[in-house]
């Protein structure tokens, strides 16, 4: 990931899965962090939907790194990466930058944390992963079974 520039999302594949491999900007992280429990459906991750080393509000291990399922968690349409806040075609005031599956409209937050109100029951999904370097990652193995 030596060459993905901050605000930027790269797709690798794992077991046929698109991952998503998100560099966060400050203002990124800003935003997600500040998002009020009232517009997300589970904004603590209680669904077994990432590896305990994954927790908080960015679901990951790194603050400015985010590694995503990139699967809808309503019927398995791959969303439309759309960072930038208040972004065309998402259908909210107040966007903050996320993903938005235009299938049937569910949003999600940069962390992969489903809103309310939208078709997908709970978040994307993080897969077991681990820095083996700094530009590094190795999706499918965490520290524990390394």
């Amino acid at each position: 990931m030596s060459k993905l520039e901050a605000g930027q999302r790269m797709t690798v594949e794992w077991r046929g899965r698109p991952i998503w491999i998100l560099s966060r900007t400050p203002e990124m992280i800003e935003r997600t962090e500040a998002l009020g429990a009232d517009r997300l459906a589970d904004p603590e991750s209680t669904e077994p939907q990432q590896p305990s080393y994954a927790d908080g509000p960015l679901r990951s291990i790194k603050p400015e790194i985010g590694v995503i399922i990139g699967i809808c968690t309503h019927l398995g349409c791959s969303p439309l990466f759309k960072p930038e806040p208040n972004a065309e075609g998402v259908g909210v005031d107040d966007w903050p930058g996320g993903f938005f599956c235009p299938c049937h409209g569910s949003r999600f937050d940069l962390a992969g944390r489903v809103f309310r109100n939208v078709p997908a029951p709970i978040n994307l999904e993080v897969p077991p992963y681990r820095f083996e370097s700094d530009d590094v990652i190795v999706v499918g193995e965490d520290e524990e079974t390394a």
